[in-house]
């Protein structure tokens, strides 16, 4: 049964995929007025992570900034659908890389490279990385797998369509180890501005005016592999047009103070965000988790979870 409504969903996706792009935007176009004036999709937490994020910024921007937030939400859906069937020049046409001669560079050396990357304009579009590298490198990101059996064989579909691999999280130290033995320079995307669960927190910081805690396993991953890390900086040009940059964050991370790596990735994620607020997962409850609560929670002494 399972199979059954995968492959009826691929079909609806694929055949949905098959209309041209300026299509796909009409149909984005309506998503929106639907999602944002009807459904009012989560539009209560959108408001508040904007008001919080941009305390400067009067009430008629922070409007401005979600309206244009929820337009761009429906772009990002019919975009990923896209994915289905858009050819290697389409795409390479409508997701450009700049600074790739770095990580390439790296590569040359026999050096594994981890990308960091946020929930920020179309992130899905950078898995055709591997269409604009030397081939030397496998190219590959990290996910979180899927409750819904349906969905999580799509997007791996999407996902593996230009040569990506797709490392489920729990299994990420088992490939690295995998590659390396067999002498394998990798090129890894890590999301890492989700929520992490309470006893995974090792680490707070201000971002966008919030007490935020931060996933640092990329950061332990970084160190422990040698990895030279970047960070990918994504500004959206116009509708379907992204250029994506690349930032060096460490060649030696082990020469890094500790938690200095994701600092500075959090740093930079800022910038970016603030730079084209609109492009930013909103609609993620970010700052569900309090730092007081983490501490009624978590023992200070031995950093587990309190069972009382």
């Amino acid at each position: 049964m399972a199979n059954i409504t995968y492959h009826i969903a691929h079909s609806a996706c694929y055949l949905l995929s098959l209309l041209p792009l300026r299509l796909l935007y009409c149909l984005s176009s309506a998503l929106y007025l639907i999602v944002y004036h009807v459904a009012r999709y989560r539009r209560p937490l959108v408001r508040k992570n904007l008001t919080d994020s941009f305390p400067g910024k009067a009430r008629a921007e922070i409007i401005g900034i979600e309206k244009a937030f929820y337009a761009w939400l429906c772009d990002y859906f019919v975009e990923t659908i896209k994915l289905l069937s858009i050819s290697k020049a389409g795409i390479m046409r409508r997701m450009r890389f700049e600074g790739l001669e770095l990580i390439n560079a790296e590569v040359a050396k026999g050096r594994s490279c981890a990308l960091y990357l946020g929930h920020y304009c179309n992130w899905e579009w950078i898995t055709s990385l591997p269409l604009h590298t030397s081939g030397t490198a496998i190219c590959g990101q990290i996910y979180h797998v899927l409750e819904d059996k349906t969905a999580n064989r799509l997007f791996l579909k999407l996902r593996g369509r230009f040569g990506a691999i797709s490392i489920p999280m729990a299994e990420t130290l088992r490939h690295i180890a995998k590659f390396r033995s067999e002498g394998k320079p990798v090129i890894i995307g890590f999301i890492s501005d989700q929520v992490p669960f309470w006893n995974n927190i090792h680490y707070w910081t201000d971002f966008l005016h919030h007490d935020t805690p931060v996933l640092t396993g990329t950061e332990r991953i970084v160190r422990k592999a040698g990895f030279a890390a970047f960070y990918i900086d994504i500004r959206r040009e116009r509708r379907g047009q992204y250029v994506a940059r690349t930032v060096p964050i460490a060649y030696t991370p082990g020469r890094d103070e500790s938690y200095e790596i994701t600092e500075r990735y959090f740093r930079l994620l800022e910038k970016t965000i603030e730079r084209q607020p609109p492009f930013w997962l909103w609609t993620h409850n970010r700052w569900k988790r309090t730092r007081q609560e983490w501490e009624h929670i978590i023992d200070p002494v031995t950093k587990k979870m309190r069972f009382d």
